[in-house]
Parts: structure tokens; sequence; C-alpha cells
């Protein structure tokens, strides 16, 4: 019956030490990758913006004008 007890105590200090645990592990962890991925997304859409500013949309603009000035 006493090691009975021994083991319910010694459960229900461990649990207690885990619960009171103060460790930010995981709040840091996720913190560096939403951190990671806001600033690979703001790359990619700062280069998708240069790509389409410069390259994409002024050839499409003269394609389009190309298609309605027809002369007939």
């Amino acid at each position: 019956m006493k090691t009975l007890k021994n083991k319910m105590n010694s459960m229900a200090t461990r649990a207690k030490n885990a619960i009171s645990s103060n460790k930010a592990e995981g709040f840091v962890d996720s913190g560096i990758k939403i951190l990671i991925s806001v600033v690979i997304g703001a790359l990619l859409l700062g280069g998708l913006y240069a790509l389409f500013g410069d390259t994409i949309l002024p050839t499409l603009t003269s394609k389009i004008q190309d298609l309605f000035n027809y002369a007939g």
C-alpha cells in the first residue's frame, strides 16, 4: 500500500511540474516560423510585382492595342 501511495505522489508531482513548466520553446519556434513565412511571402510578392510591372503588363498592353488597332 505504501508503494502505491509513493507512486501516486510521484506521478502527481511529475504532472504538477509538467503543468507549471514555464518553457516557451513552442512559442518561440512558432514565432520564428511565422516570421520566416512572412519574409519569404513578401519577397515573392515583390518579385512578382516587379516582373509584372516591367515585363508582362507593357507587353500585354501593346498586344491588346494591336488587337483593336486594325485598318479595315
